[in-house]
């Protein structure tokens, strides 16, 4: 039977902790931090060390000019959920943990965020259809965790009326402002585009054919390659199996170093991927190991090393060591961290050899141990994760995050690097790997670009197959991006409509506003328009309709098509109200002010 524990009446919320173990006694405690802006702390404790059952923390808020729902795994799906729902799980390792109501103008209504990431936490905010008011919750210790005698966090609660981007960028700086969550340093390669063996090779890996993509990626403005799975095995079923020894296979690259020194050659960094957690069953590691593992997939030929164990700790950074001195390595692509659970069978483990009962804990251990280490050897060390491990832990542990695998899909690739850059701070935000078929239609083609403009493009087809005109597309858009990354990444960043998968995003420095239109709408460019104004086409459309709140007046007018070749250029006079102007699809309208109006 659920018992209450406690509760409390803040400024705004009426706030109940539910559980059903009266061995925790529960204290809340309410501060007011600004208007619209709370704190929430909570205490439980217990007379000794307990492995503590499910504890809730609930609040309600009624239903008003409520529309949508933003949380940072929510992918396409932006919808209201509904109170018996299940919460959505956060934990170090896996998304974070906040969730965003807001309503259809993009206005936050109430964004509530948990200060501790480390462990598993159900966020929700469900409907309860009888009232019609959400039933907001922070549902704790659902997965097995080290017996605790004290815990103690914070619940932030901001109900203040301004754009929902503005909200989840302040609880960004609020968990980066906490004990243990100051993000890692970003070096300038990290900022830069990358050339990725993924999607264009697979584990079918040639240092020959690595090196001629390196060799044309680097004319093209890229500056790092991130070689990805299958330089490790001989084996190209894209299983793991051999995971765990992080051998070089002499049958696909005889001398890695002598690679990597060839791209650094060509002026690429040069990154090297790994599985984090995978021991295959077919490596030497495995029988080491087998025995200190917290799961195996059998459907992957491989196990989940278990990192309470110190000597797995050891083993996986020393792995991580040598490679950056003997290969000279620029940075690491961690993979699968997400995978460091506990089962039923390993969550109450004991062994003398373990110095960790807590898995979280453990892998905290371990990530905040590689990025210390590592930078010790090179300062500028580079450590990729991709979402949805993307979390405030997961910005101490590396400083790239990119968005997860949606290979072809431009719009997914939109939507997953504009939720990751919602959260990121000044970490650097990488696209998913793009790649399109050799026969688009280059305007096609060219929407793969488009749509990953706010964050840094990773690029992965063979330059060599595809079309000179998709060559000359590709160095188009990568100048372009060089060009105006300082507002494209560095500038105030607005993502409209997230109900709509932000269909209009802008961004915005001292001197221009680029705007990116995704669907054939009416363009609002807002107010106080600066000097240059850009707008790009994201669709196949030919024409575009920009409402102008104020007369612009005299200004240059340009249009470009998506290979950068200028069609039009004309001197015109722009009237507040609306315009339609006709430019190609995929193209590009630069609207350069020649005077200030009076």
């Amino acid at each position: 039977m659920e018992i209450e524990m406690n509760q409390i009446n803040t400024g705004k919320y009426h706030v109940t902790v539910i559980g059903d173990d009266n061995r925790f006694r529960a204290t809340l405690k309410s501060q007011a931090v600004s208007e619209g802006v709370e704190l929430l702390h909570i205490t439980l404790e217990a007379d000794a060390p307990i492995q503590p059952s499910e504890v809730e923390i609930v609040w309600h808020i009624p239903a008003i000019d409520i529309h949508g729902y933003w949380h940072p795994a929510a992918y396409r799906n932006r919808r209201l959920h509904v109170d018996w729902e299940r919460g959505l799980a956060s934990k170090a390792t896996y998304s974070a943990p906040v969730g965003c109501l807001f309503n259809t103008l993009g206005r936050n209504r109430l964004t509530f965020a948990y200060s501790d990431a480390m462990n598993t936490a159900l966020m929700s905010a469900g409907i309860h259809e009888e009232t019609s008011m959400f039933r907001c919750a922070v549902k704790l210790f659902t997965e097995p965790m080290a017996p605790i005698q004290t815990y103690e966090a914070v619940i932030r609660l901001d109900a203040r009326d301004v754009p929902y981007a503005e909200s989840l960028d302040d609880v960004q700086q609020w968990w980066a402002s906490l004990p243990g969550y100051a993000p890692a340093s970003v070096p300038e390669a990290a900022k830069l585009p990358v050339y990725s063996t993924w999607y264009s090779f697979h584990q079918q890996l040639d240092p020959d054919a690595v090196e001629d993509q390196c060799r044309m990626a680097k004319e093209l403005g890229c500056e790092m390659v991130i070689v990805d799975d299958g330089w490790q095995t001989s084996d190209n079923a894209r299983g793991y199996a051999y995971c765990g020894d992080w051998l070089v296979s002499e049958e696909k690259i005889p001398d890695m170093r002598a690679h990597v020194d060839r791209v650094h050659a060509l002026g690429l960094k040069y990154m090297l991927w790994y599985s984090v957690p995978f021991v295959g069953k077919k490596s030497d590691a495995w029988h080491r190991f087998e025995h200190k593992i917290l799961t195996v997939f059998d459907n992957l030929g491989c196990g989940v090393l278990d990192p309470r164990y110190p000597e797995v700790r050891e083993y996986i950074i020393g792995i991580y060591e040598k490679a950056l001195v003997e290969w000279d390595l620029d940075g690491l692509k961690l993979d699968f961290v997400d995978s460091f659970y506990a089962t039923e069978e390993t969550k109450d483990k004991q062994d003398p050899e373990m110095d960790f009962a807590s898995v979280p804990e453990a892998v905290d251990r371990l990530l905040s141990d590689v990025m210390v280490r590592l930078q010790a050897i090179k300062p500028e060390v580079m450590i990729e994760f991709r979402q949805n491990y993307v979390g405030p832990l997961m910005k101490k542990y590396g400083n790239m995050l990119r968005a997860t695998d949606c290979p072809n899909d431009a719009t997914e690739n939109r939507i997953r690097t504009i939720d990751v850059r919602l959260l990121s701070g000044q970490t650097a935000v990488h696209s998913d790997m793009i790649m399109w078929n050799p026969n688009e239609p280059v305007e096609s083609a060219a929407l793969q670009f488009i749509n990953i403009l706010f964050s840094v493009p990773q690029i992965s087809v063979k330059l060599d197959l595809i079309p000179e005109e998709h060559m000359q597309m590709t160095s188009f858009w990568l100048s372009f991006w060089r060009e105006h990354r300082d507002t494209l990444i560095e500038g105030k960043l607005s993502p409209g409509r997230p109900d709509f998968l932000y269909p209009i995003i802008s961004a915005e420095s001292a001197e221009k506003r680029i705007l990116c239109v995704y669907e054939d709408v009416v363009v609002n460019v807002g107010d106080a328009v600066p000097d240059t104004l850009i707008v790009v086409n994201g669709t196949l459309h030919t024409r575009l309709v920009l409402e102008l709140m104020q007369d612009l007046g005299p200004v240059e007018l340009t249009t470009s098509n998506c290979l950068g070749q200028v069609i039009d250029r004309r001197d015109v006079h722009l009237q507040a109200g609306l315009q339609r102007l006709e430019l190609p699809a995929s193209g590009i309208v630069t609207i350069q002010r020649k005077g200030r109006v009076s």
